[in-house]
């Protein structure tokens, strides 16, 4: 089985990717991880990395094409088509994600962009233009809430 899992920073992506994985027994893969492991984009002013998402992709699916067993989580995988079974997105409403963010110390700016962009669906969007027939929407929840939601729509 191969997963991806997308959504908006704060949303639960890797605290849900790591509990299904161990769920299921797949490899976890974070995007961030996988981009700089082979050496795939750029750090830029604000030291956050910015990946290209075509050559992402292309490396991803070079991957995904040589293994099984994977679930790979990040934020910007929305933006790709990726050779996966099924692509979960995971979705917060803006105020607790609001408080997700303030937590963790993000700065104001980058809160209120991740605040737009859940606002507008963006990576809804995305994730339901290149993944029609394979995505699941699930709303950010406990993670075992969420295994037991996903887990029937997986078989």
């Amino acid at each position: 089985m191969k997963l991806a899992i997308s959504g908006s920073p704060g949303t639960g992506k890797t605290t849900f990717a790591k509990a299904l994985g161990k769920e299921l027994n797949l490899e976890v893969i974070n995007e961030k991880d996988f981009a700089l492991k082979n050496g795939i984009g750029s750090f830029n002013d604000q030291n956050e990395l910015e990946i290209p998402i075509e050559l992402f992709e292309e490396k991803v699916n070079d991957y995904l094409e040589k293994n099984d067993d994977i679930i790979i989580e990040g934020h910007t995988l929305c933006e790709t088509k990726l050779n996966v079974d099924k692509f979960i997105i995971i979705t917060l409403d803006p105020e607790k994600l609001q408080l997700r963010l303030e937590l963790r110390d993000y700065a104001p700016e980058k809160i209120m962009d991740n605040l737009f962009c859940e606002g507008i669906e963006y990576c809804k969007k995305h994730a339901s233009r290149n993944y029609k027939k394979n995505l699941i929407k699930i709303e950010s929840a406990d993670p075992n809430k969420m295994l037991g939601e996903i887990l029937p729509k997986l078989v």
